[in-house]
């Protein structure tokens, strides 16, 4: 690839509008050139505009520097809140989960999501319901060579790495390009006798992501296109697949597979063990979004079928990537950052049922962290294997072990809308024992999906809770095999789709609609045919223990704007009262006085007693 140098002049007083704008100018040009490193170097001195920020902060982000991201992310969404595209909310959350702050990450990924996010009940409910408790460790002393990708290779294994310092650099993150390399694991876990592989794999450009055939004579590879190709608005050097064979001890006929292409990246390739399937990675158009999962036949004659995207179940709209696939194919592992997870890419496993794949579960904090975690290859005879992770700051390779969490049984399912069948995403599903006892809680995610561990033949109660809905609860017992998967769909209806006197606003918020509670001039005594109307509410409230409301009081337009908001504060702290003393908890009840501010007729100074009338009201919000 081509070096670019670029001269930068930076004045520290006086710099003139000019200057500035050539500085952003050549900024940018390296931003966009995908120079991160120098980019990031050179925002670093310019005034922080909001396109400074969102570029700084990217150009942190993409090379996994997550402590300087959410510090410039942060100052984005600082100062300039109201105008960022919502993608800035996703990676500002993964950048804070990169540093293990999951209080804000939560804040930032629930504005993206639209629904609340819990982490911490997240992990928690993960590490009673993961298959497998992992054990790490590191592989290599020096972490500075960027290993990553490994995967098994006969009696040896094979990965990609930058330690080849005599390659060009990379301007991305000023390392050297990427070789492929075979190595012995020793008794003590470490890299021995590493090799390069010949010249006919690698080249000036990026190699990296090596799959084999069983019987070693086959190679798939991932390799970067020598040229930039202009794809909308952006050049970009696509990620090919490579097939090459082994004859006469090297490696030859290296050929781009039929389905690769100069316009968009195929990725992270991985044999099945018979050799008729070749799992793969991509962002080719028709997917879900960024980089999906695909599998292509592999016919007898060598030929390929048309590659299948695996389906919205597996892929998201962010990142799918590294497949591995188990030796009988019905168990795919693969990395996101799409699916809920700890921070940056996470492994996840999906198994396949006749033939689909289920959906995929986050295989817990033993083995993911809040960075990059991906790469998965196993041994399922040894329950041994190998893994990436950039948690220390740069890509590294891991060996693990795996033990089986013992007496793992689960029941899951989803949470959706009564009428509508929707998916109920940021739902709260909470497990309790015979006794009533909460034993499990989480808030799921896009698919709305939840797991928990139970135990063999025992009572449980499991239930569903969003705001605005009714919650829901069934009961249920595992029979005395402690039956492993046991699936319940909980269906919850909303309170404007359940009662005719609670409806949905214009202005999104849900309202009781009742007949107006009407005060004395002057006065905030609750009178008989209020308390009538109070009444129905007391009903409302003890029908829905959980259902939480505001009583919004408003005055007419007569008198000073402070007395008719201390009035109306005092007239709905009236009501809360009234509806204490009939036996509502204050937990459940705001009172709000809006004094004359938000009137139902804007008539001013010439409004009728009728229209005074309208505007001096109660108004009945539900919270939640």
């Amino acid at each position: 690839m081509k070096i670019y140098t670029y001269i930068l002049l930076f004045c520290c007083i006086g710099l003139s509008v000019s200057a500035q704008k050539a500085s952003v100018k050549q900024a940018n040009a390296l931003f966009d050139k995908k120079s991160y490193v120098k980019a990031a170097q050179m925002y670093e001195q310019l005034k922080f505009t909001k396109e400074v920020l969102q570029n700084m902060g990217d150009s942190y982000y993409f090379n996994a520097q997550m402590r300087d991201a959410a510090r410039a992310y942060g100052q984005l969404f600082a100062t300039h809140n109201d105008t960022i595209n919502r993608e800035y909310y996703f990676r500002y959350a993964h950048s804070l989960m990169g540093i293990g702050d999951y209080a804000k990450a939560d804040v930032a990924m629930a504005q993206y999501l639209e629904y609340n996010v819990d982490s911490p009940l997240f992990i928690a409910n993960l590490d009673a319901n993961v298959p497998y408790n992992y054990t790490l460790q590191e592989m290599a002393k020096n972490i500075t060579n960027g290993d990553f990708g490994m995967n098994f290779y006969g009696d040896k294994v094979a990965f990609a790495s930058y330690r080849n310092r005599g390659r060009p650099t990379y301007a991305w993150n000023d390392k050297p390009y990427l070789d492929l390399y075979s190595a012995v694991v020793s008794d003590k876990g470490l890299l021995t006798r590493i090799e390069p592989f010949p010249e006919s794999i690698n080249t000036k450009t990026h190699e990296s992501s090596p799959t084999f055939s069983a019987d070693g004579k086959i190679m798939y590879f991932n390799r970067t296109n020598s040229k930039r190709v202009k794809v909308g608005d952006e050049k970009f050097a696509s990620v090919k697949i490579y097939k090459a064979e082994f004859i006469d001890g090297t490696w030859k006929n290296v050929s781009e597979v039929p389905f690769s292409s100069d316009e968009y990246s195929t990725e992270h390739p991985i044999l099945s063990k018979d050799g008729k399937k070749l799992y793969f990675s991509s962002d080719m158009p028709g997917g879900e979004g960024s980089f999906d999962i695909y599998v292509v036949d592999i016919n007898d004659d060598g030929s390929f079928g048309t590659p299948q995207n695996l389906g919205n179940t597996i892929n998201t709209k962010h990142r799918e990537q590294f497949p591995y696939i188990s030796d009988d194919g019905t168990i795919l592992y693969f990395a996101s950052d799409g699916h809920q997870g700890l921070g940056g890419l996470d492994i996840f496993m999906s198994k396949a049922y006749d033939g689909i794949f289920a959906r995929p579960l986050n295989l817990g904090e033993t083995i993911n962290s809040g960075m990059d975690d991906f790469g998965y290859v196993v041994d399922e005879k040894t329950n041994k294997g190998y893994l990436s992770s950039n948690r220390r700051g740069s890509d590294n390779l891991y060996s693990f072990t795996r033990e089986e969490n013992a007496g793992r049984y689960v029941v899951e399912g989803e949470v959706r809308d009564r009428n509508t069948r929707d998916l109920l995403a940021g739902s709260t599903v909470s497990l309790y024992d015979e006794n009533n006892k909460l034993i499990g809680q989480m808030v799921v995610g896009g698919k709305a999906d939840y797991i928990f561990s139970t135990q063999p033949n025992t009572k449980y109660r499991i239930e569903a809770m969003r705001d605005f809905y009714i919650p829901h609860s069934e009961e249920f017992t595992t029979n005395e095999d402690g039956k492993i998967r046991y699936t319940i769909e909980l269906f919850m209806e909303c309170y404007d789709d359940a009662e005719e006197v609670i409806t949905k606003r214009q202005d999104g918020r849900v309202q009781i609609v009742l007949e107006n509670i009407y005060f004395d001039l002057d006065k905030s005594e609750i009178k008989p045919e209020a308390a009538r109307v109070l009444n129905v509410l007391v009903d409302l409230l003890k029908k829905y223990p959980e259902m939480e409301i505001e009583l919004g009081a408003h005055t007419d337009s007569r008198a000073s704007d402070m007395y008719n908001l201390r009035l109306s504060n005092r007239r709905a702290a009236a009501a809360v009262e009234y509806l204490i003393e009939n036996g509502i908890s204050r937990r459940r009840l705001r009172s709000k006085g809006y004094g004359e501010q938000v009137p139902l007729i804007q008539c001013g100074a010439s409004c009728t007693e009728q229209q005074h009338s309208i505007n001096r009201r109660c108004e009945f919000i539900i919270l939640r």
